[in-house]
């Protein structure tokens, strides 16, 4: 099964030098620098993977408070629209309630499976946008979060075509979520041994050395 494999395998591998000495490949990840960011996933979990848990669990969440809204606002509405024709037997109210449960599980799965897709996608979008901004500037770090959270907040408040006041807070739980969720993965991947490879600490680590080198210099 496995002997189709090997010509391939060994084409491949003897084409990697030339295709690492292309000028037009090196051209190419010159004008893209973001071909060059380390394979190494956020959380240790696969992009794909952690795409695939955001929108499921996002998505359940959202069923879940969309059927807990969904049912109870079926069932004040269903009481609305017959509090003036209230049964007075007994048959009358077995079917009273039977005519509201229904109406309530019909209301709960509906605005659970609105409000669950809704969730879902907007989640998804934050997670598959932090990985685009990770590719295009090569690094994976809190910033790439928090432009994603940012511009998925963004975005979010334009579609629900919110005021300024609401705009201005969504904004604020996008840079909270993105800081903190993005200082939690910085968090995890500086305890492996790697905080050097973020940008913000080479910054930092930069500003210091240039500092100093300007103190050297004044004492010299």
């Amino acid at each position: 099964m496995s002997s189709p494999k090997l010509p391939y395998m060994a084409r491949d591998s003897s084409t990697t030098s030339n295709l690492d000495s292309d000028p037009g490949r090196q051209l190419h990840s010159q004008a893209f620098p973001a071909l060059a960011v380390n394979d190494r996933p956020r959380l240790g979990i696969p992009t794909s993977v952690r795409l695939l848990a955001a929108g499921s669990s996002s998505f359940a969440a959202g069923a879940l408070l969309g059927m807990t809204q969904g049912g109870r606002m079926a069932q004040l509405r269903f009481r609305a629209e017959h509090a003036h024709k209230m049964p007075s037997t007994m048959t009358g109210w077995y079917l009273y309630h039977k005519s509201k449960n229904y109406h309530a599980a019909q209301g709960a799965i509906v605005e659970g499976v609105r409000m669950g897709c809704r969730l879902g996608v907007w989640t998804t979008a934050v997670f598959a946008l932090e990985q685009t901004v990770d590719r295009y500037r090569g690094r994976r770090d809190l910033v790439s979060t928090v432009l994603a959270s940012l511009t998925v907040a963004g975005l979010f408040s334009v579609w629900n075509r919110f005021n300024m006041p609401t705009f201005t807070r969504t904004a604020r739980y996008g840079l909270a979520f993105g800081l903190a969720y993005g200082g939690l993965q910085d968090a995890v991947f500086a305890a492996q041994g790697n905080a050097s490879d973020l940008s913000y600490v080479e910054l930092t680590q930069k500003l210091a050395r240039r500092a100093k080198t300007m103190l050297e210099g004044d004492t010299k």
